[in-house]
């Protein structure tokens, strides 16, 4: 039997991905694009979340983890469902009413909003059919629906998260330099930090492992690699701030 969908319900989904070598944390996006099919005009074109409508089958997680293995081909990602958007007004651009009527969907379509974050080169774009890219935070291009509203929420509750929880190894290869941690602090809160001072403090967590290990193809001297133990950290974990900065 077909799954049905609930077309005044749906899930949209910020997908973090976080680029080591131009120290960015980036989201991704999926075109939206529309042509008249008499003159070919061109009716929309920007870019969204991907999301899609719930359906009465499953949860709201299930709905946010489908939508973003149709989208990546990933599954068992680190997600967080963070907000509801139900504004009357959410979608009542006129770019947005003419690709409502095209779907055939309601213009008063509320939103459970997730965020997902995961490493920007474990996603193929070269051939996703949904011509998806990848937008540095800080440079978002035109968007459809309330798309930027709810990007910019997200990116707000993961600079509260990142310092309670250790989720940020979720955004970097298992191995790691403490430079590494620090370039992804500043990439997300958008602060400078001290770089002794971090590096001190890093260091001091037991759940931070050196390994016996040192980068490998640097021009300059190779660092000294770690990795995060999840292990440890539960074993230890109490309700305070992961690092202070």
């Amino acid at each position: 039997m077909e799954a049905k969908e609930i077309l005044n319900i749906s899930v949209d989904c910020v997908v973090f991905g976080y680029d080591i070598n131009t120290k960015q944390l980036n989201v991704l996006l999926i075109k939206r694009f529309l042509e008249s099919k008499d003159t070919k005009e061109i009716l929309v074109d920007d870019y969204v979340l991907t999301g899609f409508h719930v359906y009465e089958n499953e949860t709201l997680d299930e709905s946010a983890s489908r939508v973003l293995k149709e989208l990546t081909g990933l599954t068992n990602i680190y997600q967080k469902q963070f907000k509801a958007f139900g504004s009357p007004d959410r979608l009542l651009n006129e770019k947005d009413l003419i690709w409502i009527k095209n779907r055939k969907f309601s213009a008063r379509t509320i939103t459970i909003a997730y965020y997902f974050l995961l490493k920007t080169d474990s996603v193929d774009i070269k051939n996703n059919k949904y011509q998806a890219k990848w937008f540095p935070v800080e440079e978002l291009p035109e968007l459809g629906f309330d798309h930027k509203e709810i990007i910019l929420e997200a990116h707000e509750d993961l600079k509260t998260k990142c310092l309670s929880e250790p989720i940020i190894f979720e955004l970097l290869p298992d191995k790691f330099t403490i430079n590494d941690v620090q370039d992804l602090y500043i990439s997300i809160l958008g602060i400078e930090i001290d770089n002794r001072n971090f590096r001190r403090k890093l260091i001091n967590k037991k759940y931070i492992i050196p390994l016996d290990e040192k980068q490998v193809g640097v021009s300059k001297k190779p660092a000294q690699l770690y990795m995060f133990s999840k292990d440890v950290y539960e074993k230890m974990f109490q309700k305070n701030y992961l690092i202070s900065i």
